[in-house]
Parts: C-alpha cells; sequence; structure tokens
C-alpha cells in the first residue's frame, strides 16, 4: 500500500500520512466559495433553512479543511486532527443531508402529497432529529466516535440515507405513474406540475444524496478496522470518497438550488390548469364568431 503525502517520522502520526497542503488550500477555497453562495442564495430566495442546513455544512467543512491544512505542517498534533475529525468527518455533512430532507418534502408539498408514504411535515421531523444527533455528536465529540469506531461501527446514520433514498423513489414512480397511496388517496385532491425547473432540482436532489451515499459507504468500509486500517490510513481515498463527495454535493445544491427551481410560473395543479385552458379555447371559439 502506497500513501499520499511525506513520511511523519518516528512520532506517532493520528493521520499515518502527511496531509498535502495544495488539497487542503483547494478544498477550503471550493467549500468557502460554495458557503458564500449559499448564504446570499438564502437571502436573495428568502429560503432560509438553507442557513442552519447547507450554509452550516460549508462552515463545518472550512474549519476540519483549515484543520487539516495545519496538520500539514506538524501532522503529529492532536487537536488539528481532533477539530477536522469533530467538524468535517463526523458533524459536517449532517446537515446538508437535512437540507435534501427538507427540499423533498417542500417538492412533495407542491407535487402532491397523496404519492408520498409520509406527509412532507415528516421530513422536517426527520431534519430536527439529524441536528439533535449532530448536537449530541458534538457534545460527546471524540468519545462517541471512537467508542463507535472500537466496535467496528459506523457513527454515520446510513440507515436514514437508505431509508430516505427509498421514500423518494417510491413518490417519483407513484407521480409518475398518477397512482397515490391507498392510504392518503383522499388526503389531497390536487396534482402540481412537474415543469423542467422541478424535474431538474429532482435530478439535482438525485445527484446530491448519490454523492452523500457514496461517502457513507465509503466512512462504513474505512473504520471496519478502526484508526489504523489500511483505507482510513490512505491519503487519496479520503480526498476522493470524503473532501469531493461532500464538495461536489454541496456545489450541486448551489446550481440546483430549490429557491430558484420549485417555484414555478406554472404553479396550478393539473386538474386547475385544464379547466383554465378548456375556457380559453372557449373564449377564442366566441371571439372568433
Amino acid at each position: 500500500m502506497t500513501h499520499s503525502g511525506a513520511a511523519a517520522g518516528t512520532v506517532h502520526n493520528p493521520y499515518h500520512y502527511t496531509p498535502t497542503r495544495w488539497i487542503c488550500i483547494t478544498f477550503v477555497s471550493l467549500f468557502g466559495i460554495s458557503t458564500f453562495l449559499h448564504i446570499v442564495q438564502a437571502i436573495i430566495y428568502r429560503t432560509w433553512y438553507m442557513l442552519p442546513t447547507a450554509a452550516l455544512c460549508g462552515i463545518l467543512e472550512i474549519v476540519g479543511w483549515l484543520s487539516r491544512l495545519k496538520s500539514s505542517k506538524s501532522p503529529q498534533k492532536l487537536l488539528p486532527y481532533e477539530i477536522r475529525t469533530m467538524t468535517a468527518m463526523i458533524i459536517g455533512p449532517t446537515p446538508l443531508l437535512a437540507a435534501n430532507f427538507l427540499t423533498l418534502g417542500k417538492v412533495i408539498d407542491v407535487l402532491g402529497s397523496r404519492y408520498s408514504r409520509v406527509p412532507p411535515k415528516i421530513y422536517s421531523m426527520v431534519f430536527l432529529g439529524c441536528d439533535l444527533v449532530a448536537l449530541v455528536v458534538q457534545a460527546v465529540g471524540g468519545a462517541l466516535a471512537s467508542i463507535a469506531v472500537g466496535k467496528k461501527k459506523n457513527p454515520d446514520n446510513l440507515v436514514s440515507i437508505t431509508v430516505y433514498v427509498c421514500l423518494a423513489a417510491e413518490f417519483i414512480v407513484r407521480y409518475t405513474a398518477n397512482r397515490p397511496v391507498p392510504s392518503r388517496g383522499d388526503t389531497s385532491t390536487t396534482r402540481g406540475v412537474l415543469t423542467p425547473r422541478r424535474k431538474l432540482l429532482l435530478v439535482a436532489i438525485a445527484l446530491n444524496t448519490l454523492c452523500l451515499f457514496a461517502r457513507a459507504i465509503y466512512r462504513t468500509i474505512k473504520l471496519k478496522n478502526g484508526f489504523s486500517g489500511s483505507i482510513i490510513s490512505t491519503q487519496w481515498l479520503f480526498n476522493v470518497f470524503d473532501g469531493a463527495m461532500i464538495a461536489l454535493a454541496i456545489f450541486i445544491v448551489n446550481f440546483g438550488h430549490p429557491g430558484l427551481l420549485l417555484q414555478d410560473t406554472n404553479d396550478m395543479p393539473d386538474r386547475e390548469r385544464d379547466t383554465n385552458c378548456s375556457s380559453d379555447v372557449r373564449l377564442k371559439l366566441i371571439g372568433s364568431t
């Protein structure tokens, strides 16, 4: 096995390699740009829920990669390593996943809640649960992570992502086939219009979730052997499947922002839109006579 970066010498190095300086600077810059854009977009589109979610993820990643940048000079120091582990490695991606939960709930509310297995408000509850988990992890810190790793368990909640993907996939299939959930068939009588912008938003959510899912799988595999495994000790794997996956995911939200893509000029349900179109045709016929 080959490790990227310079050798750390005889002093204990928790990374098992020396983080490459220019890579750390690159990720600090990328997350800085994305975070700034998220703050501006939240203000412009009044999507305030993106501040404690996507923007918070960016801030945590910046702190984590700044700590990793400091480790590029002194990789044997534990404090920067612990800060990086707490921010970018454990807590950072959780708010971004919460942004996905909330955005999907808003999409379901617009397109039709009768096609969803659970009400849109449930996704808000999931966000609060994820946020609470993040706060608990932050409070108990490295102790919780160490215990989880020592038992060869992943501190990330891979199960919640899997359940989220299943619920989202079922909603899209049912909406496309116009097959409401039987138990929820009478709770809503409207069917929103899947405009090109909203299709693009669904694609953005799917790609974002795919990045987070790939990162969670990597985390599960690399922690299989604890803090001394071969995968966790290989720098390029971390840069690609952790840093790059989160960076790509957060920029996808910038380009596929719900404030830009969710609301559309054609917000009427199909039935109402068809009725209005029929009225317009009748008016044109009357006018021609």
